[in-house]
């Protein structure tokens, strides 16, 4: 992340914005004495149970129980991460978000990278789109003007062209004093190894900006208007894109409407504007890639339906299935996914414009449902009138349950399958348990970081992660982290000094969280998670939150201080070699030592040298 956000600012914020004016922007509320009222947008009701308190300026529905201020509903109701909401929070004040950590140099390095590049891509996009208007542009404004492409699409898209010289691009930046190598870090030239030559990467291309859900360019796609090769020319992986990650269209759609209910995956860039030339704004488009776990979980984050739209020839229902597999793990109770085949030869631009924007909205009304798509896939090839066909069907079938999250989908799917099958239910939730209780899902998964927002942009890619058994019994210093993350109030019983810290997976963890509630007087597990959200340790963190803490709250900071305590006294039995070790282990890991652990340590070194 660029840095934390500072819990006095959000506080401040809170303060200063209206719930009642950002529920009302979203909710029809009447006023019903000191308080407003309307339908609850999170449970379907006839009779209002949804109120909003200016004096507290908190919400609550007496019908399903969500309550919380401002910043909780923006989350909720438009899906967004903790960090965007702040954003978003902020900007209705006109507000910058600060960000703690800014003396950090390696922070202020990232924050200028991030943007440097974004200054950069903005100005490429500028430069493609007024090529586009001059007279360079002529053969990019007759073949989008053929493609039936209207002025309003062509500007609320950004799309603009890339003259066909080799250093066009370069010298409008070099004229900037943009220097050559960091035009081609962000992917707008190409360097030569064999010759040192740089040259512009999009030449004679349609051109359409990638935009972040702030609207920021961070990549660019290219399309030929002839049969060249490559049809299509992206962007590769720089600071600030990642295409694993990102999706062309997503914040046009989010500017056409406010209230997305469902997001339609399609292929190529053509496609999204071709459909939204149509009046459809919700098309979104992987950036020659598959469908990724990444691109789900952002799209989950938005809306609650997602539509896959693939060829229906043979590629399209290999690129289905991929899709099929990557969504099951996400499937939780209230998400939906479906599947749209084309006719074959038909893409969505060209099915769009032969049907019209009709016809394609029922056809995505009819999609296929997911369970269907499973159901199909399974039986692809097998005769369901054989007890071999009904077995091998089963299995599929279960294998993919076991992909999918426990909850009413599963249970339902279950039961779809005991009537598909003939086999009993029960018979059916036996073999799935045994294979959920197999080796392999006992093993415990580092964390990894969940898809950068923007203000993750500058750093690296996260690594995959590793697998690593951990034992379902927390150590000490784990129920301490799960201690002060459910109750992060009994921060103010843990000592100043950490040197009864021993040596543990967690206790690197422990020390972050421990600084962090220090610093920062926070009191809600959710700013906690928040301010930890895409990083390792927001993972590590997340999973800590769901393991529930059984214990009252008056006597929590009894047992976190028995906690130390017992860790006091072990730190006080080790020899003085096993401290000085534990100590040096400590720096090494590149955990600064504070300034009662420094002496100690100096006070060890004369003690053992003594001895010898």
């Amino acid at each position: 992340m660029a840095g934390q956000i500072p819990q006095r600012f959000i506080d401040d914020l809170l303060s200063r914005v209206d719930v009642v004016e950002v529920v009302g922007e979203r909710v029809q509320l009447k006023k019903a004495g000191r308080n407003y009222s309307g339908l609850c947008p999170f449970h379907q009701e006839k009779t209002p149970s949804f109120t909003v308190s200016a004096d507290k300026q908190f919400y609550h529905c007496f019908g399903c129980g969500v309550h919380g201020n401002a910043l909780r509903f923006l989350m909720e109701y438009d899906k967004l991460p903790f960090p965007e909401a702040v954003e978003q929070l902020a900007g209705r004040l006109g507000l910058d978000v600060p960000r703690e950590g800014a003396d950090d140099p390696r922070a202020q390095q990232r924050e200028k990278k991030r943007k440097e590049g974004v200054n950069l891509l903005e100005l490429a996009a500028s430069f493609y789109r007024e090529r586009l208007k001059m007279r360079e542009g002529q053969s990019a404004q007759r073949y989008l003007e053929n493609r039936g492409l209207s002025a309003e699409v062509i500007q609320t898209y950004g799309i603009g062209y890339a003259p066909g010289g080799w250093e066009a691009l370069k010298q409008h930046l070099s004229e900037r004093e943009i220097s050559e190598p960091v035009q081609v870090e962000y992917g707008l030239l190409i360097h030569r190894e064999d010759t040192g030559r740089t040259y512009d990467r999009f030449r004679d291309r349609v051109m359409f900006p990638i935009r972040d859900l702030r609207g920021r360019t961070i990549a660019f796609g290219g399309r030929v208007m002839g049969d060249e090769q490559p049809k299509y020319l992206n962007s590769p992986e720089t600071p600030v894109f990642h295409k694993g990650r990102e999706l062309y269209g997503l914040y046009e759609a989010r500017q056409a409407s406010s209230k997305l209910e469902q997001l339609v995956m399609v292929e190529g860039y053509m496609d999204v504007v071709a459909l939204a030339q149509y009046g459809i704004h919700n098309a979104v488009a992987t950036l020659g890639t598959a469908t990724t776990e990444d691109h789900l979980s952002r799209l989950f984050r938005l809306v609650s339906r997602v539509v896959f739209c693939f060829d229906g020839d043979r590629a399209g229902r290999q690129a289905a299935s991929r899709a099929l597999e990557t969504a099951l793990p996400l499937m939780i109770d209230g998400r939906e996914a479906r599947f749209l085949f084309l006719p074959e030869g038909d893409d969505p631009d060209t099915l769009v414009r032969r049907e019209g924007s009709e016809a394609f909205k029922d056809r995505v009304t009819c999609a296929m449902p997911l369970s269907e798509f499973l159901f199909e896939q399974a039986a692809q090839g097998r005769d369901l009138n054989t007890v071999e066909g009904r077995e091998r069907f089963a299995s599929q079938v279960l294998e993919a349950l076991n992909k999918v999250p426990d909850g009413m989908l599963k249970s339902l799917l279950l039961e779809a399958l005991a009537k598909r099958s003939g086999l009993a239910q029960q018979q059916l939730q036996v073999l799935l348990e045994k294979r959920a209780a197999s080796p392999k899902e006992q093993a415990y998964w580092e964390p990894v970081a969940e898809p950068m927002v923007e203000e993750d942009i500058g750093q690296a890619t996260p690594q995959p992660p590793k697998p690593r058994t951990r034992s379902q019994v927390l150590t000490p210093v784990g129920r301490i982290v799960q201690l002060l993350l459910h109750e992060p109030s009994v921060v103010s019983a843990v000592p100043e000094s950490l040197d009864w810290l021993p040596e543990d997976d967690d206790t690197p963890l422990c020390r972050d969280l421990i600084a962090l509630l220090q610093a920062g007087r926070y009191r809600s597990p959710q700013v906690v998670l928040a301010h930890f959200q895409g990083s390792p340790q927001g993972q590590v963190l997340a999973v800590f939150a769901k393991r529930e803490l059984l214990i009252p709250k008056a006597a929590r900071e009894a047992e976190l201080t028995g906690l130390i305590e017992h860790l006091q006294q072990k730190q006080r039995k080790r020899s003085p070699q096993e401290e000085y070790e534990a100590l040096l282990a400590q720096e090494r890991a590149g955990q600064k030592l504070d300034k009662q652990q420094r002496q100690r340590l100096a006070s060890l070194v004369v003690e053992l040298a003594q001895r010898f």
